[in-house]
Formats: C-alpha cells, structure tokens, sequence
C-alpha cells in the first residue's frame, strides 16, 4: 500500500524515543500507513536514520531533536505544531529509559529522578502541551508505551517499575477527562521485545527468542486510527507463538 493511500492518509503522528527500537518501527509503520511523523529524540544521527527509512517507502517525516525532559523545549513544540499543523491526531509516548536494577536502597538519586524524568514527568509534559492539539483533532488518539512490571512486584526494579506505575494510573485518569471528548487515551504494554532496553536489563537472553519491534506495529496503527474506540485499556503486544 502507499503511503499516500494508507490507513493514517493526512494524519499528523509525533512519536517519542523515535530514533531506534520500537518507536522507529512505529513511526516507520505510520509513515507507510500516510501519516507524516513528528520524530522526537535525543540523537540527530538516530533521527536521520529513521527519515532515510520513512523517505523509502515513500513518508514524510519533520525531526526534532529534543531530550523529552526538557519541559519548555515540549512547550515550544507545541506552540510549533500548533502554527503548522493546527491539530495532532496521533501522539505515541514511547520514549523511556530502564535506570537500575539494584536494592531501593542502593540507587543513586540522579538515577531514580532521571528514570522518574523521562517515563513520567515528561509524559505529563507532552499531555500538558499537546492535549489542546489533540482535542483539536477529529479523532485524536494518545498511545502510552507501558510495561507488565507496573503492575507485578520484581525485586530490584523498583525505580522502573513505579515510573511504569505511575504512568499507568496518570494514562488512565487522562482517559478519564477525554472520555466525552473525541480524543482517546490507551497504554500499550510490548512485553519483551528485541530492544536495546532489554538487552540492557537482560543481557544475557538470547535475543532471536524475542519477538522485534515491527511485531507491534499492527497494534499500534490500529490504536491511532479514527475507527479505534477504546479508551483507557491496557492493550498487551503480540507474543511469540
């Protein structure tokens, strides 16, 4: 299918952690779907990378490097989107990072505040600015990546998992307020998948056992179209058969 006749034909798409793993896959997916991608991440190079791929199968893309727990820089982004685009149909909140595993006890405080930075404090930071875009859309459709640690007790992944628990009850009650709207708010729980996060918490598991992160891309088109009625559920990745 081309892009210009896709499922998310003239949607606008901004994805975070865009530059690798699952969010390059999901914006790949968007973008072969005729959704131009907004592409937020830290590495310019990743970001390059991710359009090459979006320009070969015929997408289109705007970069924006950005460290997602810079709040005003998400403001800016916001007041940008706003005056090109009037509206944001689709926002996946994808960007995260693992921290530690260790004892609460022994994680160092920049260590726990960052992980609490990135997978909380900046979601919030994008609802906060993007949800008037959002609203402005005719079906606008917000995505949060989660993880089954939110909601299970694992020694030694405390800062991670309580972010992710914190991010889950935060993507709910959002849900909550956009119930009456035309917006609809969901978490997206990958499960493991070939990921440098994975790799990172796991290293030594064989990652062909793993399922890759174009796996989760019919999931995720699926969440961002105007047809998708769910809102406020916790919608688990595919798993290998």
């Amino acid at each position: 299918m081309s892009a210009s006749g896709g499922r998310l034909a003239g949607r606008i798409a901004l994805v975070t952690g865009a530059s690798r793993g699952l969010g390059a896959a999901a914006s790949l997916a968007y973008a072969r779907e005729g959704a131009h991608c907004v592409l937020v991440a830290r590495t310019v190079g990743g970001l390059e990378e991710a359009d090459d791929r979006i320009k070969a199968v015929g997408g289109s893309a705007t970069l924006v490097p950005l460290d997602i727990t810079d709040g005003p820089g998400i403001d800016r982004l916001g007041a940008a989107l706003h005056e090109r685009f009037g509206r944001l149909d689709v926002l996946l909140g994808n960007a995260g990072v693992l921290g530690t595993l260790s004892p609460v006890g022994h994680i160092e405080p920049g260590t726990f505040e960052r992980v609490m930075a990135v997978n909380v404090m900046a979601n919030w930071r994008l609802i906060r600015s993007l949800d008037p875009l959002l609203r402005a859309s005719d079906a606008g459709r917000a995505i949060f990546v989660t993880s089954g640690v939110s909601r299970r007790v694992v020694p030694y992944w405390s800062a991670y998992a309580a972010s992710k628990a914190a991010l889950d009850m935060l993507v709910a009650v959002y849900a909550a307020e956009c119930a009456h709207t035309r917006v609809r708010v969901n978490l997206f729980n990958p499960g493991p998948t070939r990921t440098g996060m994975r790799r990172e918490a796991f290293p030594g598991e064989d990652p062909n056992s793993l399922v890759p992160p174009e796996a989760h891309a019919e999931a995720l088109i699926k969440l961002a179209l105007p047809s998708c009625d769910l809102n406020g559920e916790w919608v688990a990745g595919d798993r290998p058969s």
